[in-house]
């Protein structure tokens, strides 16, 4: 089994001061001790060390490649699956649906990945399923 690993649900870990911190550890801890395949992407990661280092400053940024990563298998994203992730963008046409969200949702499909460490809505709009370590 795999766990597909958002940027909603990685920055609520690092974040002590997001409403979703605490249930964000639980599920972290739970997933790390698991010894699920967890699995993200490197849009996923850029975006990730992108808000963290503008929220909670460079050394923040710079312990997620030390305290997270290693926990993460990084797929990346090649030139035929940016543009799958970009057309699906442009045909939605959605304000808060993002680029990288639509890789991700791509990237899912294509290894059969139906359940996603996040807290994003818009997983479940495409018919994932929320990690629930209870």
């Amino acid at each position: 089994m795999m766990i597909f690993c958002d940027t909603s649900a990685l920055y609520a870990v690092v974040d002590k001061d997001n409403v979703l911190n605490d249930s964000a550890h639980v599920a972290w801890a739970a997933l790390t001790e698991s010894g699920i395949e967890l699995l993200t992407t490197n849009y996923v990661v850029v975006e990730l060390v992108s808000l963290v280092q503008r929220r909670l400053g460079f050394t923040a940024a710079a312990d997620i490649f030390s305290d997270m990563l290693p926990a993460l298998d990084v797929m990346w994203i090649d030139q035929e699956g940016h543009n799958r992730a970009y057309s699906a963008w442009v045909l939605a046409r959605r304000r808060y649906l993002s680029l990288v969200d639509c890789a991700s949702f791509d990237l899912m499909r294509q290894m059969s990945i139906e359940v996603a460490f996040e807290f994003d809505e818009h997983f479940a709009e495409q018919g994932f399923t929320r990690y629930d370590p209870s």
